[in-house]
């Protein structure tokens, strides 16, 4: 279960809150007119390699970064809920907590908030859930890849249960979440709310999922993993990119099953094949290439293999904002996504058998990772390739995209004794050589270790 924690001096300095702490409740304080009554914090992630597979129900392994979402809060007696940011840059709002609306085609910061309140009232059927005042500050930087969005869904989730005198378990808190941020319209898989909850200092997480468990994954100690954020914002909520890649998979499942004469309506993610046909992942590698052509697949030709009308593939297997696709790459997507799970089961056993080469095997792992998602999974920018080309340069052993792509961050992995000649290097070759980016570089580049996952602060 979350661990409670009643701020004291000592507390606070461990997890580098007091001044921040007091900040927001002054700042709490002159908004709402009295005190908060709890905080609730929820970590960003960095994702080390296993990307764009969690929805395809394949493990992952992240860790949680010490850039977080911080919410003050006060239960109030009313139905009212009033959200303010300490970012000037979001508006206030306000609304009745008894009518819940999500504007799927806005994605305003107040809408993640929502999705994990209406994920608590719905879970346990809170027909009159108290109202609350709450005052966010945040420090991950936006639609960067490091998982803004999850962490306001989950600290919502978290604060949503504290107030109405809920419990849950953190598993059943991070499943919660991930289904409700589906409200948003993001067909995610589950790794971004597991690691919130799940993460603890020092370690990153194996995240499996059906069931969801998180394995301790001890990294070597000769290297540092660093975030650089290439300045391109991308959010998965305001475009296609995303949802595509998941109907992509799907589909891809959906042809594979069939071509294996198995049922394919019910087959929904690329690790259901695998588990039904009984096969490894290199086994399953040979199959794709047999059975799916690499030329785009037309909506046309999928309801041909299928069997199914046009509007059948539209109403029971599309989301909303993929209706209008037109040409859909199976082949690449379903190659990237068998390889990519491999990989990641063999960083996780370099790191338990933690061989003399392990920094480099694990940097070779890394790069095969951002080949894969550049070529296979397409959802690399210009931008993210000159960033990782730039580490790799000036000293990592393992450079890759991190979180959805399409902009947001690099994650590099960098020899201890290289870290500060290789901060300084990149800062020079890509933040400093670009007037906007060099207004963003201070945020923009740091090392980070494995951080703790969710917890509430109750002053004491």
């Amino acid at each position: 279960r979350l661990p409670i924690f009643y701020a004291n001096t000592v507390l606070l300095k461990v997890f580098n809150l007091p001044f921040r702490l007091l900040k927001l409740k002054e700042s709490f304080i002159a908004k709402f007119g009295s005190a908060p009554k709890f905080y609730v914090r929820a970590p960003g992630r960095v994702n080390l390699i296993g990307e764009h597979i969690d929805y395809c129900g394949y493990a992952v392994l992240p860790m949680a970064i010490e850039q977080d979402i911080l919410i003050a809060v006060e239960p109030v007696n009313s139905d009212v809920l009033q959200l303010a940011n300490t970012n000037s840059l979001y508006l206030d709002f306000s609304a009745s907590i008894n009518d819940i609306q999500i504007d799927k085609t806005k994605s305003q910061w107040h809408n993640y908030f929502l999705c994990g309140l209406k994920g608590i009232q719905e879970h346990f059927g809170l027909n009159n859930p108290t109202g609350m005042n709450c005052l966010l500050d945040g420090t991950i930087p936006p639609s960067s890849g490091l998982s803004s969005s999850s962490a306001l869904v989950c600290c919502a989730g978290l604060v949503t249960l504290r107030a109405n005198g809920k419990t849950l378990s953190k598993v059943e808190l991070a499943e919660i979440c991930t289904k409700s941020e589906r409200y948003i319209g993001t067909e995610g898989g589950g790794m971004d709310q597991a690691i919130s909850f799940l993460a603890e200092e020092g370690t990153a997480k194996l995240i499996e999922f059906s069931p969801l468990r998180a394995t301790d994954v001890r990294l070597p100690s000769g290297a540092v993993f660093v975030i650089a954020n290439s300045c391109v914002e991308m959010n998965k909520a305001a475009t296609s990119h995303y949802n595509t890649r998941v109907m992509e998979c799907r589909l891809a499942t959906k042809l594979l099953s069939k071509s294996k004469g198995l049922d394919w309506k019910k087959m929904l993610r690329l690790q259901d094949v695998q588990a039904k046909l009984g096969v490894s992942l290199e086994e399953m590698l040979t199959i794709v290439e047999e059975v799916l052509h690499p030329e785009p697949y037309s909506t046309e030709e999928i309801c041909k293999c299928l069997g199914i009308s046009l509007e059948d593939l539209r109403s029971q297997i599309l989301s909303q904002n993929t209706q209008d696709v037109s040409t859909f790459k199976l082949h690449q997507r379903a190659k990237h996504v068998y390889s990519e799970a491999a990989r990641v089961l063999e960083f996780k056993k370099i790191c338990n058998e933690a061989p003399a080469n392990a920094i480099q095997l694990l940097g070779e792992l890394m790069n095969q990772s951002y080949i894969s998602c550049r070529e296979m999974y397409e959802c690399s920018c210009p931008e993210l390739d000159q960033l990782v080309d730039i580490c790799l340069q000036f000293g990592a052993v393992g450079s890759r995209l991190t979180g959805a792509g399409w902009g947001g961050c690099t994650v590099s992995m960098v020899p201890t004794d290289k870290l500060n000649t290789f901060l300084k290097n990149v800062k020079k070759a890509y933040y400093q050589s670009d007037v906007q980016r060099l207004a963003l570089e201070n945020n923009s580049l740091f090392a980070t270790k494995p951080g703790r996952g969710a917890l509430v602060f109750v002053e004491a």
